[in-house]
């Protein structure tokens, strides 16, 4: 497992973690982001989906629980499925949704209050957990596979840090 803790002072810090993060994804890659309210889990998704190359508005989906988009990597359209889990009240209702189609070898999954899905979500390859420091905030991201440690590692090097 590979750990890397970054402290983002701006919104600027937070969409160049993200813009960082979107050159480094896989197909099948699963994200998940804890973290309160307001503590920046949209808007690094928003800067995922932009660096990309989604060149439409980015919806949080905090009312629909997904969004789905199709970006390209490597030349190729990838499925990519941003969940916001927040609203729902059980696991099972992730499972009634029929949301776990989405988690294959192929989609990129990113999902936002995954705790409210826990026991039904597979393993995450990253975990990001957001705390709001005074008008900051500090996000520990850790790599739990093999393809998220390389992905941390790979924004490590090109943040500097």
């Amino acid at each position: 497992m590979r750990q890397k803790t970054v402290y983002l002072n701006s919104e600027a810090e937070t969409l160049a973690l993200g813009a960082s993060l979107s050159r480094a994804l896989k197909p099948g890659m699963k994200i998940y982001l804890y973290g309160d309210l307001g503590s920046g889990k949209t808007t690094l998704v928003r800067a995922i989906l932009k660096t990309a190359g989604h060149e439409d508005s980015v919806k949080s989906p905090t009312y629909a629980l997904a969004e789905h988009y199709t970006i390209p990597l490597d030349g190729n359209p990838v499925e990519l499925m941003h969940f916001d889990l927040f609203r729902l009240e059980n696991p099972e209702e992730f499972i009634e949704a029929g949301f776990a189609e989405h988690f294959d070898s192929d989609t990129i999954c990113i999902v936002e209050w995954p705790e409210k899905a826990a026991g039904v979500l597979p393993p995450a390859d990253i975990e990001g957990i957001f705390l709001i420091i005074g008008m900051g905030r500090k996000l520990k991201l850790y790599g739990k596979t093999d393809i998220g440690a390389e992905a941390i590692g790979k924004i490590c090097v090109e943040m500097h840090e």
